[in-house]
């Protein structure tokens, strides 16, 4: 005669791999190529969460990261990338995670050589997959153009945090908790384009007065403002635009825990293509200005504020970053789509009222304007408004402006 067991003593299907996490073997499934797994238990435990959803193997799951997995059992083969370079410390029993996680929310540690060993360890390369998390509003504005900009993450350092409140450490705009968190994903063409937050040269950030910011404080350790999490922080050079790559995302998070992409970038349209289906299509509603049936989302023509060009047998095109691939010109046909044999980013600068700035556009003779390095003296000689977290804008009349010029970036190739 059989005896009936707990769900807690039968052993849980198999989905993926088996990992090891605190000494326990759970069932899982991959997470961002490796970067993080959600582990399965079929009772309650400490961290896990109530969220059965169709193909789970058991109904009690939690997100891990890489790092604190011990061992990957029966796991997927050899990646078809290289993968991130993951966070490095050096501990020991005088200097636990913990504590390290602690001196990371303290600006006064900003120069503290600890730190700068852990924050180094977050390396950028070509091809590095980079995550901005988004509102329903920054959604809705990249759908229509907005490039990427501001502060942003690498994936690889996140990918662990899947659902919105988890998310919504890493929000931009100040906005309150939502049932879903947005999120645009690119590859970085280049490590030049962005830069840690820290330093003398991003000062102003962290001596911003609340009233005169959006969004969480910057710490000047170069991470995220978090109780429990260790994210490391980028911002785009000089708070300027980088051209959109192919293949970019627009992707969602609801609270079942999964990913859902939205949209997919077509560098040759200038456009983004939808690709949710029906079931999740709910999950645009409450974006502004956006149709949840509409295939296809033009942007127009390129943005002003910043573009790719590629030199090609003694001549000039727009140029599309195809990663990992490399950059091709920009062509709607498959035989015009040739790489080229330069590449840089084009930008204007200009400076008003001693205050360094990108040009976004050209109006009827205003310019408008964000600053390269914000802070309280830049802001109050500028009057520039807070769009969100780090970005701040305003307009100024063309005459008024010195050293106004466009900056060819080179990337290596």
């Amino acid at each position: 005669m059989s005896v009936p067991t707990q769900l807690g003593d039968a052993a849980p299907p198999r989905v993926g791999p088996r990992v090891t996490y605190r000494g326990t073997a759970y069932p899982a499934e991959v997470v961002a190529r490796g970067a993080a797994y959600e582990i399965f238990s079929g009772v309650e435990l400490p961290g896990f969460e109530w969220a059965p959803r169709p193909g789970a193997p058991l109904p009690w799951r939690r997100f891990v990261h890489a790092t604190e997995v011990t061992a990957v059992h029966d796991g997927p083969g050899p990646a078809d990338e290289e993968p991130d370079a993951p966070l490095l410390v050096p501990l020991h029993r005088d200097r636990t995670w913990s504590q390290v996680q602690e001196l990371t929310q303290q600006p006064s540690a900003a120069g503290d050589p600890v730190l700068a060993t852990l924050r180094t360890s977050a390396v950028v390369r070509r091809g590095t997959r980079m995550v901005k998390v988004l509102s329903a509003r920054q959604l809705a504005g990249h759908v229509r153009g907005l490039l990427p900009h501001g502060f942003c993450h690498r994936e690889h350092d996140v990918a662990h945090l899947r659902t919105p409140s988890a998310l919504a450490v890493l929000g931009t705009d100040g906005g309150s908790a939502q049932d879903v968190v947005y999120a645009l994903r690119w590859r970085a063409v280049d490590p030049t384009d962005y830069d840690m937050p820290t330093g003398e040269g991003h000062r102003g950030l962290v001596e911003l007065a609340a009233g005169d910011r959006i969004g969480a404080a910057v710490l000047g350790t170069g991470f995220a403002p978090s109780s429990t999490q260790v994210v490391p922080e980028f911002v785009t050079r000089d708070f300027a635009d980088l051209p959109m790559p192919a293949n970019a995302t627009l992707v969602a998070y609801p609270a079942e825990g999964v990913e859902v992409v939205l949209y997919a970038y077509q560098a040759e349209q200038r456009g983004w293509l939808r690709m949710v289906g029906p079931r999740w299509r709910h999950l645009l509603a409450t974006v502004p200005g956006i149709s949840s049936e509409q295939e296809y989302v033009p942007i127009g023509e390129p943005a002003a504020s910043t573009r790719l060009v590629g030199g090609y047998a003694g001549s000039e095109y727009e140029a599309v970053a195809d990663l990992p691939g490399g950059f091709r010109v920009q062509a709607l046909t498959r035989t015009g789509r040739y790489p080229v044999e330069s590449v840089a980013r084009r930008l204007r600068y200009a400076r008003w009222r001693d205050v360094d700035c990108v040009v976004l556009r050209e109006e009827t003779g205003w310019l408008r304007l964000r600053l390269c390095r914000p802070g309280p003296e830049a802001v109050a000689a500028t009057g520039a408004q807070c769009h969100e977290r780090g970005v701040y804008e305003t307009w100024a009349p063309a005459a008024d402006v010195t050293d106004d010029r466009i900056v060819d970036l080179p990337y290596p190739l």
